[in-house]
């Protein structure tokens, strides 16, 4: 397909991402807002999605038994780890993991546009540039200190470098979620995870950065004093 063809076909999806975007948002916020029960139920379905989706990509892109049956198998603790994760932090928290992601993603995509330069793995995602994968860690840092900021007051100046690291750290984290998943449609021959979301793809699509970055959360949480 030409340049010009592509950007003509991406413009005209824009108005089904965006009402997509919205409707996620808003299943995804009340959720969020109810709590409980209904948060839990929102995540175990959203994960199950999620494995189903990884299940099929590993179905497809391996040919034998063994390897197909151990692709399910960690899809399945993968997935399962990060749900389990999400459902046993608090709210403010998995707002945090969430906002932490969104960064990332954000601010690789516009330093990488920015900057260009070199790639990182050009063969597994030909759009991932090390500039981006810097602004990533930059703007996800600058969520992890403005948390630190609202929750510990006084003392944020004196955290606020650790929690930079650790912003940075989860961003890495969340672009090896971006590149697993990148490599999985590689192998199976697809673009998307699924057509489930007009737009967008698949589930596993819009939270394979989100999976490595709260299993991590959990243990930073579960570690913090």
């Amino acid at each position: 397909m030409a340049d010009g063809d592509a950007s003509a076909k991406k413009n005209s999806d824009l108005p089904v991402r965006f009402a997509s975007a919205v409707v996620m948002l808003a299943v995804a916020g009340t959720a969020l807002w109810l709590d409980g029960l209904w948060f839990d139920v929102f995540a175990v379905l959203v994960g199950l999605t999620c494995f189903l989706e990884f299940a099929r990509l590993v179905d497809r892109g391996f040919s034998s038994a063994g390897a197909k049956a151990t692709g399910w198998i960690f899809g399945l603790v993968y997935v399962g780890l990060a749900v389990a994760a999400l459902v046993s932090l608090p709210v403010s928290v998995v707002l945090g993991v969430v906002g932490v992601v969104i960064a990332t993603d954000t601010g690789a995509y516009f330093s990488g546009r920015a900057i260009g330069g070199p790639k990182i793995a050009p063969a597994i995602s030909p759009s991932k540039t090390w500039a981006g994968l810097l602004g990533g860690m930059l703007a996800a840092g600058m969520v992890a200190v403005g948390m630190v900021y609202v929750n510990a007051g006084e003392k944020a100046l004196l955290i606020a470098p650790v929690a930079l690291a650790i912003g940075a750290m989860l961003a890495v984290l969340a672009q090896t979620g971006d590149f697993f998943e990148s490599w999985l449609k590689r192998r199976a021959g697809m673009k998307d995870s699924s057509n489930l979301i007009p737009g967008h793809g698949g589930v596993f699509d819009r939270v394979d950065g989100l999976l490595p970055v709260a299993i991590a959360s959990v243990a930073l949480w579960a570690a913090h004093p």
